[in-house]
C-alpha cells in the first residue's frame, strides 16, 4: 500500500514559479513509476509528467515540456514538480500518482494505482 500527499499548490501570478512536493509512504516507492496529472474545471484529468523508478527518464506533457521539471529523491520517498514560467491554463488541481514501473504508458492515468488527493494551482494572469 501506498499512501501520497501532495503540498506545495497556492496562488502565483503568470510568470511566476511554485514548486509541488508528494510524499509517500510505504517500502516499495523507490521501485515505482510516478506521475503528476492535473485536472482543470470542467476538464478530464490530463498527463503532466513522468518518472522512472530509477529517476533515469522522465516524460512531459508537450504543453509543460520546456517549464516544467520532474524529479525524485528515493532516499526521502518524495517526487517533486518544479513549475516554471506558469501561466493560466496551468491553474488545475495538481495529483501524484504512483505505479509499478513496468515501462511505457506513462501518460496514462488509468495504470496508476495510488492517487494522492491533490494540491490546487492558480495562475492569475
Amino acid at each position: 500500500q501506498v499512501q501520497l500527499v501532495e503540498s506545495g499548490g497556492g496562488l502565483v501570478q503568470a510568470g511566476g514559479s511554485l514548486r509541488l512536493s508528494c510524499a509517500a509512504s510505504g517500502r516499495t516507492f523507490s521501485s515505482r513509476a510516478m506521475g503528476w496529472f492535473r485536472q482543470a474545471p470542467g476538464k478530464e484529468r490530463e498527463f503532466a509528467a513522468a518518472i522512472s523508478w530509477s529517476g533515469g527518464s522522465t516524460y512531459y506533457a508537450d504543453s509543460v515540456k520546456g517549464r516544467f521539471t520532474i524529479s525524485r529523491d528515493n532516499a526521502k520517498n518524495t517526487v517533486y514538480l518544479q513549475m516554471n514560467s506558469l501561466k493560466p491554463e496551468d491553474t488545475a488541481v495538481y495529483y501524484c500518482a504512483a505505479r509499478r514501473d513496468y515501462g511505457g504508458n506513462y501518460y496514462i492515468p488509468s495504470r496508476y494505482d495510488y492517487w494522492g488527493q491533490g494540491t490546487q494551482v492558480t495562475v492569475s494572469s
